[in-house]
C-alpha cells in the first residue's frame, strides 16, 4: 500500500530503536538494499538464507519492483521475466520490507542509511548511457538503446520519446544483445508482438512503422560479435525477414572454426551456415532486412535537422584490437541508436564513485575507502580498507557486463562476503538500529505493488495481453494508496 507513516504490525519497538521484527530480544543485522533490480533481490535471497535473524529493507527510487527485469527484458522473451516468481518470494518473506518511490540522494542520504543500519548496500544500477563524443550525435533521431527500450518497454518517463519510425531504416551502433533486441521487436509481426507485454503506444507506433531494414554495425569482425546464439538464432527465424551478411566480413573465418571454443565455434557456425544459404537464394527478397556489418566505427553523423546517414571509418583487427583505416564507408539512415553501454552515476556526494569508470569503487563488493586509515598505505585490514559496513552489487560495482545470471552469481559473492563480516564481528551489532524514519514521506509497500500489479493484469486481460504496464507514477500511487492493509 501507499503509507506514510511505519507499519507497526511487523516491528517490535524499544524506545525509539526496533529491534527484530520477528519479536526477537536479541539485536539482529538491520540491512538496507538500494535497489529493487536484480542485484538488489538475489543480495536479499542470499542474506536471507546465510544470515540468521537479519532483517532487509530493500529501498527503490520507483513505486515499482525488479528494476531491468520489467523493464529492460525483451517484452517477447516472458521465460526470462520468471525470476520475478523468485523475487516475490523474497519480498514476501516476513524479514523483508519493500520501500517503493523513495530515492537515495533526494529523500536521505548515504550517512542516514549508515546511521539507522548496520550494513548497507548500493544496487541502484546504471541508468545513463555512453556516448562516442562525435560530431552532431545530439542530432534528432540519434537515440540511445536505453532510450528506445526504456519506451517500449514503459519505463516512467519515457512514454514520450516517440521515435520516429517514418523512414525505412534504422541504423543499431553495436552489436549486443539489447542491439539485437531492438532489432527484432522493430522487425517483428505486431500481430506476434500484441500477445507480449510491450507498451500499447509502442505497439501502435511499430504497427505504423515504415522501416525495412535494420543494419547492426559492430567495430570488430564476426568472430568478437558480442550477441549471443539465441538471439542470433531468433532473428535468422524472423517471419517476412530475411538475414544479409557481407561476405567480406568472413574472410578467412569459416577457416579459424575448428579452433575456436566451444561457445564461439557454435554461433560462427550458425553465422556462416547463414552466410551460404544467403549465397544460395539470392533472389529471395521478402520485405524487411536484417543486415550486420562488421569492421565498422562511426566517426560522424551527417545531416542538419535530424540523421540522414552515418559515416565510418573501415577498421582491421590487431591482437583482436579494431584499429582505424584509411577508408571511409557512408551509410545512409534515417534513425540511428547507440547501444554501446550503460554507465551508473554517484547519487550522494558521500559514496566513492570512479567518474571514469562509471562505477562504485570497490573490492569484490566491499567499498573502499577514499583514504586508507593505516599507517601503511597499501594495508589490507579491512577496518583500514574499506567502508565498514558499506557494499555494491551489480551493475553500480561491475559496470554494466554480462546476463541476469552474471548479476546473480556476483550480488551471491557479495552477500556471501557482507555475511562473512557480520559472523565475523567486522560489522559490530552494537546496539539495535531504527531503520529509516519514514514519517512524512509518502512510499509504497508491497501491498501497494500488488495493487498495482493487479491493475496492470486486468488492464492488459482487457487487450488480451499479459499485462498492460502503468506508466504514470501518479496513477501508481494513486492505485497503491488504495491498498487495503492487510
Amino acid at each position: 500500500m501507499y503509507r506514510k507513516i511505519l507499519p507497526l504490525s511487523r516491528t517490535v519497538k524499544v524506545g525509539h530503536n526496533s529491534i527484530c521484527r520477528h519479536a526477537s530480544s536479541a539485536v539482529c543485522p538491520r540491512i538496507c538494499i538500494v535497489g529493487a533490480g536484480p542485484a538488489g533481490f538475489y543480495t536479499a535471497q542470499y542474506i536471507l538464507k546465510h544470515l540468521d535473524n537479519s532483517d532487509i529493507d530493500i529501498v527503490e527510487k520507483l513505486p515499482v519492483p525488479f528494476g531491468l527485469v520489467r523493464f529492460g527484458v525483451a517484452p517477447d522473451h516472458p521465460e526470462v521475466k520468471n525470476v520475478i516468481n523468485t523475487f516475490t518470494k523474497t519480498a514476501e518473506n516476513p524479514r523483508v520490507r519493500f520501500l517503493g518511490n523513495l530515492s537515495l540522494g533526494k529523500d536521505f542520504t548515504l550517512q542516514d542509511l549508515r546511521e539507522r543500519y548496520h550494513a548497507v548496500l548500493l544496487t541502484y544500477g546504471a541508468e545513463h548511457d555512453n556516448t562516442l563524443g562525435i560530431p552532431n550525435e545530439t542530432l534528432p533521431n540519434v537515440l540511445s538503446a536505453r532510450e528506445f527500450v526504456a519506451w517500449y518497454n514503459g519505463l516512467p518517463g519515457f512514454e514520450n520519446l516517440n521515435p520516429d519510425l517514418s523512414g525505412k531504416s534504422l541504423t543499431l551502433l553495436g552489436q549486443g544483445n539489447v542491439a539485437v533486441d531492438i532489432a527484432r521487436i522493430v522487425l517483428s509481426n505486431v500481430d506476434e508482438l500484441k500477445k507480449t507485454d510491450i507498451t500499447d503506444y509502442a505497439l501502435e507506433a511499430l504497427s505504423r512503422s515504415k522501416i525495412e531494414t535494420v543494419h547492426l554495425v559492430g567495430r570488430r569482425g564476426p568472430l568478437q560479435a558480442a550477441f549471443t546464439i539465441k538471439e542470433l538464432r531468433e532473428m535468422l527465424k524472423l517471419s517476412n525477414c530475411i538475414t544479409r551478411w557481407r561476405a567480406d566480413d568472413f574472410d578467412h573465418v569459416e577457416e579459424s572454426i575448428p579452433n575456436l571454443p566451444r561457445p564461439r565455434k557454435r554461433i560462427t557456425e550458425l553465422m556462416v551456415k547463414s552466410l551460404s544459404e544467403q549465397e544460395q537464394n539470392a533472389n529471395a527478397q521478402p520485405g524487411r532486412h536484417f543486415r550486420p556489418i562488421f569492421f565498422r566505427s562511426p566517426v560522424k553523423f551527417v545531416g542538419s535537422d535530424k540523421v540522414e546517414a552515418v559515416e565510418f571509418v573501415v577498421n582491421k583487427l590487431m591482437d583482436g584490437r579494431a584499429i582505424p583505416t584509411e577508408q571511409r564507408e557512408t551509410i545512409p539512415t534515417d534513425l540511428v541508436c547507440r547501444s554501446i553501454g550503460y554507465r551508473a552515476i554517484s547519487v550522494d556526494d558521500h559514496i566513492n564513485f570512479d567518474e571514469r569508470k562509471g562505477c562504485v569503487n570497490n573490492s569484490g563488493g566491499r567499498v573502499l575507502k577514499r583514504n586508507l586509515t593505516g599507517s601503511d598505505q597499501t594495508i589490507d585490514d579491512i577496518e583500514d580498507k574499506y567502508e565498514p559496513g558499506l557494499y555494491a552489487s551489480g551493475w553500480l560495482a561491475t559496470g554494466p557486463t554480462g546476463v541476469i545470471l552474471t548479476t546473480m552469481n556476483n550480488s551471491f559473492g557479495v552477500a556471501d562476503l557482507l555475511c562473512r563480516d557480520f559472523k565475523a564481528n567486522t560489522i559490530r551489532l552494537n546496539g539495535s538500529r531504527p531503520g529509516l524514519d519514514l514519517t512524512g514521506r509518502p512510499y509504497v509497500s508491497w501491498n501497494g505493488w500488488k495493487a498495482i500489479d493487479n491493475e496492470e493484469i486486468r488492464r492488459g486481460e482487457a487487450r488480451g495481453k499479459p499485462r498492460e504496464k502503468l506508466t504514470s507514477i501518479e496513477t501508481m500511487l494513486q492505485i497503491a494508496s488504495n491498498a487495503s492493509n492487510a
